[in-house]
């Protein structure tokens, strides 16, 4: 996979290859701030998006290994 580092990941739709659901779209991403790479994207979770917008307890942490792909549009991982 390329290198991840400034790769703009916001706004991008993520979608699991093993049951082809649509997660959402990414929210976040956890670096490590000694390498400046990224960790993990944030997706937030659940239905209630009123909820959500207060909580954070659904969200989706997706590890860097378990992404696959990413597209101009479109993220998918194998979780």
């Amino acid at each position: 996979m390329q290198d991840n580092k400034g790769m703009d990941f916001k706004h991008k739709e993520v979608i699991n290859i093993k049951d082809a659901r649509r997660l959402g779209y990414v929210q976040d991403v956890c670096a490590d701030l000694e390498t400046g790479r990224i960790t993990a994207i944030i997706v937030p979770g659940g239905s209630n998006k009123i909820a959500n917008f207060f909580s954070s307890v659904n969200d989706i942490v997706i590890k860097w290994e378990d992404i696959r792909c990413i597209g101009d549009d479109l993220i998918l991982v194998e979780i």
